[in-house]
């Protein structure tokens, strides 16, 4: 299991167009994908999960790979975010 914490630098935090981006991404890897904001679990490979964490720009959430190729897959994540999700 590998963690990392990443800023959301989207003007509009997470909404759906970025949030997809974000869901097809992870679907990429086999590894369970989550992140934890404010005391909650979201799957990263669920859209719906992801809009229901209502992430504004500036928050911070901690993303937790688990499986076979995590390490890949937390890069990854972490660079979507970082990169700001096609916006």
């Amino acid at each position: 299991m590998v963690k990392q914490v990443v800023r959301i630098k989207n003007p509009t935090g997470l909404h759906l167009r970025p949030a997809g981006i974000l869901c097809k991404e992870a679907m990429q890897y086999k590894s369970l994908i989550t992140f934890h904001y404010r005391g909650n679990t979201a799957n990263a490979k669920s859209v719906l999960s992801v809009l229901g964490a209502c992430i504004k720009s500036g928050d911070e959430i901690e993303f937790v790979c688990d499986g076979e190729d995590e390490d890949e897959a937390l890069e990854a994540m972490v660079n979507a975010v970082e990169s700001g999700l096609g916006e």
